[in-house]
């Protein structure tokens, strides 16, 4: 995005999603599923920006959900296939699931017994699997670490019920976390270890998501063999994968401006921003967040505290430095903020909402949603 002129913006702060770098993503992702022969959908937990749901739709098969609200917003706006997991469904909503998915993803044998008669008189053409957890992963994060020890997430081996395998039309796993195609082989050799006697009958695996395939290092290659390799083990089996990050990766920036400059020990520079509303991820993760044209602490002329427009204490991105002194009106670019930000952004505090945009492939903004009082009146009482 180096030719936009972020000092032209009509206001901040502003998620920007660029159009040409999304549909690099996709096309990647295209790649691999034609020369794979796997299907690949659109994991909405980490990228729901329905705005641009025409042009994903043209590349992917569809949507994985994580409920009911999700699985909605992937019939209403992408209407291809929705696929729709949860760790528990609830009584009054499994009914419209079945209705609007193509495919419902029990967690344990227990829901599957209680839900399966139901949802198929509602939806014969539905589709039910299993999430299992191979018990391996090598996710660097333990919050983010869907096989760790008491993991809530999936069957275990010790726990699956041979009963269901006449029913079952598919099962799933999700052991990643950002990485790349070496992970995903360990993960495989658990599950076939584990759960293989039980492949060869059914209609699908998905492998989940997590796997960063857009990310520069990936393996593209490697991830084409290694579906491929287990696609011929298994009969040709569908294989489907539901990345969420790799879609959104490195397709736009977060833009805020400098508020304040003050000085306490070390310069402070407050922002129109919050890590703790706009940019959850950079203090779960936590990672930190690269900011266009600064550098570390000190490796730079002036450094400064990048702080939030909140009360909250640790509401803090960093500590950057600049060429140039800061000075109120100047813009800080976020960059890489379109995946897993204004999924999980809240309105802590009465903070506004950043307004999201597209950058469009003929060099326009377009702005899509502004927020305001009544978004965060509208989520109180």
């Amino acid at each position: 995005m180096a030719d936009v002129d972020f000092s032209k913006l009509p206001h901040t702060p502003m998620y920007i999603c660029q159009e040409t770098l999304l549909e690099k993503n996709l096309q990647l992702l295209d790649r691999v599923q034609k020369e794979s022969g796997a299907k690949v959908i659109l994991a909405l937990k980490g990228f729901a920006m329905w705005s641009t749901f025409d042009l994903v739709g043209h590349y992917l098969q569809g949507c994985t959900a994580s409920g009911l609200h999700e699985a909605k917003l992937a019939r209403e706006k992408m209407n291809k296939e929705v696929h729709t997991y949860s760790p528990a469904f609830k009584e009054d909503e499994i009914d419209e699931i079945a209705r609007i998915s193509n495919d419902i993803v029990f967690n344990s044998p227990a829901q599957f017994h209680r839900y399966y008669d139901r949802v198929k008189a509602i939806n014969p053409n539905l589709t039910v699997s299993l999430r299992v957890n191979p018990e391996y992963s090598s996710s660097p994060v333990d919050l983010y670490n869907p096989c760790g020890v008491y993991s809530r997430l999936g069957t275990t081996i010790a726990n699956f019920d041979e009963s269901l395998l006449d029913k079952l039309d598919g099962l799933n796993f999700h052991a990643l976390c950002e990485q790349n195609v070496d992970a995903l082989e360990g993960v495989l050799e658990a599950f076939e270890s584990k759960f293989g006697s039980y492949i060869d009958g059914l209609k699908y695996v998905n492998f989940g998501g997590g796997h960063h395939i857009t990310r520069v290092d990936y393996d593209v290659d490697r991830l084409i063999e290694v579906i491929r390799a287990f696609k011929a083990r298994h009969n040709d089996i569908t294989i489907y994968l539901e990345p969420g990050e790799a879609v959104g990766w490195q397709t736009g920036p977060l833009v805020a401006s400098v508020l304040d400059v003050m000085h306490n020990a070390m310069n402070i520079a407050i922002l129109d921003t919050s890590a703790e509303a706009h940019m959850p991820d950079t203090l779960a993760m936590p990672y930190r967040a690269m900011i266009r044209g600064s550098g570390e602490a000190g490796e730079k002329a002036h450094t400064y505290r990048l702080g939030g427009n909140t009360c909250l204490a640790g509401d803090i991105m960093g500590d950057y430095s600049f060429d140039a002194p800061l000075q109120v009106g100047d813009k800080i670019i976020f960059e890489d903020q379109i995946h897993y930000t204004f999924v999980k952004n809240t309105t802590f505090n009465g903070i506004k909402l950043p307004s999201i945009a597209l950058w469009t492939k003929d060099d326009r903004l377009k702005i899509v949603h502004e927020f305001g009082y009544e978004d965060y009146k509208n989520r109180l009482s």
